[in-house]
């Protein structure tokens, strides 16, 4: 609970950790001041690229009292503008998943070496992070906790299938055993309503810990307040539960 009289500071900067295969990619990390210890919180970015809103993200995680770190998911493949750096990636059919789950790890790794860290980490993306982020989440036993806003491309048709995209994220639903909390837009195409309603179906058939909030009014990143898809009722009421959700399963 933040009070008027208690103290508040930042540190926020890029920094250089160890990603996929040990190669060195730039990261943006935010921490409050203090000794902790704090938990953590990996941000995995859309692919509108490592942009302005993802670091203003990153920050809003430290400000509520996280070790925030967001890992440039592309690198290696450009440098520039992000929607420049996006468009490239784009044309080449994205990142591997398996480069991104290695880049979640290493920033994972970073953040809980430190001394201020609890020990405990979230992973958190919107988009194709939220995809990203639900595969981290599957594939890898170092998180806590995932928050999957509007995966796009979680189930994945065979036709779609490609060799950085080899199988659906949906197939190791059985493998996930965190908790995850899911945000989806009923207006959204990707995913659909549809989509949205079949992955939460394999979750609780698997048994799996899971809370689904759809918004009937949102569509596509309606967190995202720099553009039109802003939803600002969604948006508040996303924000609060992805701040209880996380101190829940990370305190």
């Amino acid at each position: 609970m933040y009070t008027t009289d208690q103290f508040e500071g930042m540190v926020a900067g890029t920094i250089t950790i160890e990603g996929d295969q040990g190669q060195k990619i730039n990261t943006y990390f935010a921490r409050p001041e203090g000794p902790g210890p704090f938990p953590s919180i990996v941000l995995i970015h859309h692919l509108p690229g490592w942009d302005e809103l993802y670091r203003e993200f990153t920050r809003k995680f430290a400000h509520h009292g996280y070790l925030a770190i967001s890992p440039d998911l592309y690198s290696r493949e450009a440098k520039g503008a992000p929607e420049d750096v996006a468009a490239a990636v784009r044309a080449e059919g994205g990142v591997s998943d398996a480069q991104a789950i290695g880049d979640a790890l290493g920033a994972a790794k970073y953040i809980l070496s430190l001394p201020n860290s609890n020990k405990k980490v979230g992973v958190f993306g919107t988009c194709s992070g939220g995809r990203h982020a639900f595969l981290a989440a599957c594939k890898l036993d170092i998180f806590n906790a995932v928050i999957e806003c509007w995966g796009g491309n979680v189930i994945m048709e065979d036709s779609q299938l490609t060799k950085k995209q080899p199988v659906s994220p949906n197939k190791f639903t059985e493998d996930l055993n965190i908790p995850i909390l899911g945000l989806f837009g009923n207006l959204d195409q990707s995913p659909t309503a549809a989509q949205v309603n079949q992955h939460e179906l394999e979750l609780k058939t698997a048994g799996k810990k899971y809370e689904f909030h759809r918004y009937e009014e949102a569509g596509h990143g309606f967190v995202y307040y720099d553009r039109p898809l802003y939803h600002q009722s969604s948006a508040i009421d996303a924000w609060d539960k992805m701040f209880n959700f996380l101190s829940k399963n990370l305190s």
